[in-house]
């Protein structure tokens, strides 16, 4: 019994700051998937573990995550949050769009000299504040490198790292990370230094990035070790000078003679064009406090600026410690300090809760999304709440729900403020809201009266069109209702708005009964996925300032056939059919193949039959490939994804590609003769 309760503590929580979209990642034991933190609408990346598949890369895991508590830098990627269940561990990540480094060289073959630069002066300032925190990473390499937004580089997995008791300077005995970048002393089974094997292993990647392919590789490991035991390449004739002097005083075999990480952060190589040493300092110590964002998290909280401070300073990486960071990470990118009302996360709600469980919640292009649609909201969130749309969320660039094949309907967010609080919100009302809502019921009694009643009408509507920000103020003035001229249908018929009376001795019980008979249907309906414009257009209605009198507006609706009759052109079965049955249109990426064909199915033919001849299974999903190669020994040696997409600018085909699992260098070699094979 304990054991559940921690798993759904444990999920709860998840699910109670975050939605959950799709997988964007997969490793041996380890899921990634893209989330957006709700009080924030920060984009994050989850990692979700499960310790039975960790197994004795448990250790490992602990060992990731209380290095990351303990680093904070502007090239390391930033942990927000952790959750633990007795089955499962749940990694909060800062994400990057970009991808892994490694797609960005394949992408372009190989980089020219002043790019690489530019990356590797991130790295080495990334390795200089590991190694002055007393870590050494052990396992660099370009799939463990994102890169971000603004394309600066983001170390990952910290799963091998060490930090020795003695420090730095102690030695180290445990062989690890990848081969192809070992350090000559690891291969030998020799005690060696943590700092210099990375350095190492920096070279090696700096050669990756100037050449496109690895200066040690070979299928046979007792070769490459062979090889890198040697330290014996070759250098492209396309190297500089000063590339090849850098390259080589970094791969040395015998450590002491390598440099160090502090002698590359004024290399000659390293500062030209830049005319400056690497700034390796923390730009986010984690000791720092801001106090726009205790402000922000204070107000939303309902605490003193210092008890917040207090709780932030804990940094137990919890909700609190990832609201805190990802308001600071918004505040660095110029984007406005605010968080939405926990209040209207509406996390504990039947339309939330149903959506996860049916896992249909995917990411939206849109930044400014939000879910609001909970019919269980208390009368204080509908007060305060400053959104009214609801957003069925679409998979990413237009693909369409797997599983929906239900005709999309409305629901109207139309419910009597008196019946809607509901035991879970865990809210009461004030005397001062009972008596302002009294007042708004008795004069939209008053107004009432003026407004003609037709048998049968039902009383919704859809918010009105946008209003020029001139006219806004008139319409409080005037502060009436709409008129059944305003509201008629597509056919021309009127429809009146019907006002519920005010509770009192003349009120009719059958408008309540018949609010609670539509409200209860209303909780069954699926969302609607409303049109960026249709949103704008809610969003400007539910601004309504002036508590008592614009509210008010916001309370009438019009007809349901109205709304109907507008949503049918906008989202039908047999469009999103025809979205399901068509490739994915994305913007172009790294991994992504560009083709000289313009018939999609042309090309993912070309691939079906490539596939055989290489010998990779595969599983089809539309025009999604999830292929697999195995060895000699029946050992899976590579997972990845192909998916035949079509490009929004310029508009052709081509092929994305994601390694799932495996050595990355091999997946390069297979892929690349896949597309070969197929004439692409």
């Amino acid at each position: 019994m304990p054991v559940e309760r921690t798993e759904k503590r444990g999920a709860a929580e998840l699910y109670r700051y975050y939605e959950l979209y799709e997988t964007i990642g997969s490793g041996g034991f380890a899921k990634v998937k893209l989330g957006r933190h709700l009080l924030t609408g920060e984009k994050v990346a989850i990692k979700i573990m499960n310790k039975k598949d960790l197994g004795d890369d448990l250790p490992r895991v602990k060992l990731e995550i209380e290095a990351m508590r303990n680093l904070s830098h502007q090239h390391i990627c930033r942990l927000y949050h952790v959750i633990e269940t007795s089955t499962q561990i749940f990694m909060v990540l800062e994400y990057c769009p970009g991808g892994e480094l490694f797609d960005y060289i394949i992408a372009k073959d190989r980089l020219s000299e002043q790019e690489t630069r530019v990356f590797f002066r991130q790295i080495v300032s990334a390795m200089a504040y590991v190694h002055s925190q007393g870590y050494a990473h052990r396992d660099l390499k370009p799939e463990n490198l994102l890169i971000d937004e603004d394309h600066n580089l983001k170390l990952i997995d910290f799963g091998l790292c060490a930090k020795p008791k003695g420090g730095l300077g102690y030695e180290l005995m445990t062989c690890c990370g990848s081969p192809a970048y070992a350090a000559p002393e690891l291969v030998q089974g020799k005690a060696y230094i943590g700092s210099e094997a990375d350095v190492w292993s920096m070279g090696v990647l700096l050669f990756a990035l100037l050449c496109g392919y690895l200066p040690f590789d070979d299928d046979n490991c007792m070769i490459l070790y062979r090889k890198i035991t040697r330290g014996t390449y070759d250098n492209p004739q396309w190297l500089s000078p000063g590339s090849v002097l850098l390259l080589n005083q970094m791969m040395q075999v015998e450590p002491k003679r390598r440099l160090t990480v502090r002698q590359l952060l004024d290399h000659p190589w390293v500062t030209k064009d830049f005319n400056s040493p690497v700034e390796w300092h923390s730009k986010q110590p984690v000791d720092h406090i801001d106090e726009d964002c205790i402000t922000e998290m204070a107000v939303n909280m309902k605490r003193s600026r210092e008890s917040t401070t207090a709780l932030v300073k804990e940094w137990k990486y919890d909700h609190i410690t990832a609201t805190y960071l990802l308001l600071l990470s918004k505040k660095q990118k110029g984007k406005p300090i605010r968080l939405r009302p926990e209040s209207a996360l509406c996390a504990d709600s039947p339309l939330h809760q149903g959506l996860q469980k049916r896992e249909t919640l995917y990411f939206s292009e849109d930044e400014d999304a939000v879910i609001i649609g909970s019919l269980d909201l208390c009368s204080n969130y509908i007060d305060d709440c400053p959104w009214v749309s609801v957003e069925q969320y679409t998979p990413q660039a237009g693909r369409s729900r797997q599983d929906g094949n239900k005709e999309m309907k409305l629901i109207s967010p139309l419910v009597d403020k008196r019946d809607a609080c509901s035991p879970a919100a865990g809210r009461t009302t004030t005397p001062q809201r009972r008596e302002r809502r009294q007042r708004d019921q008795e004069q939209a009694s008053e107004n009432k009266e003026n407004v003609p009643e037709e048998k049968g009408v039902e009383a919704f509507a859809l918010p009105p069109p946008r209003t020029p920000a001139s006219s806004k103020k008139n319409a409080r003035l005037k502060n009436t209702l709409n008129t059944p001229n305003q509201n008629a249908n597509n056919n021309g018929t009127k429809a009146s708005v019907a006002t519920p009376k005010a509770g009192g001795e003349g009120a009719s019980k059958e408008p309540s009964k018949k609010r609670a008979a539509e409200y209860k249907d209303a909780a069954n309906l699926d969302v609607l996925a409303f049109s960026p414009e249709r949103r704008s257009r809610s969003l400007d209605m539910a601004v309504t300032g002036d508590s008592g009198k614009k509210k008010r507006a916001g309370k009438m609706f019009g007809s349901l056939e109205r709304g109907l009759d507008k949503v049918i052109t906008m989202l039908t079965p047999s469009k999103r059919r025809a979205m399901r049955d068509a490739p994915r249109k994305i913007k172009a990426q790294y991994n992504v193949t560009l083709t000289s064909e313009t018939s999609p199915d042309q090309v993912l033919n070309q691939i079906l039959s490539a596939l055989p001849e290489k010998n990779v299974h595969f599983t089809q999903k539309g025009y999604t490939l999830k292929c697999k190669a195995w060895d000699a020994f029946g050992k899976v040696t590579v997972v990845f994804e192909l998916e035949v997409c079509l490009l929004q600018r310029p508009e052709v085909v081509g092929v994305r590609r994601q390694r799932l699992k495996g050595d990355a260098w091999v997946y390069k070699h297979l892929v690349q003769d896949i597309l070969a094979s197929s004439r692409i």
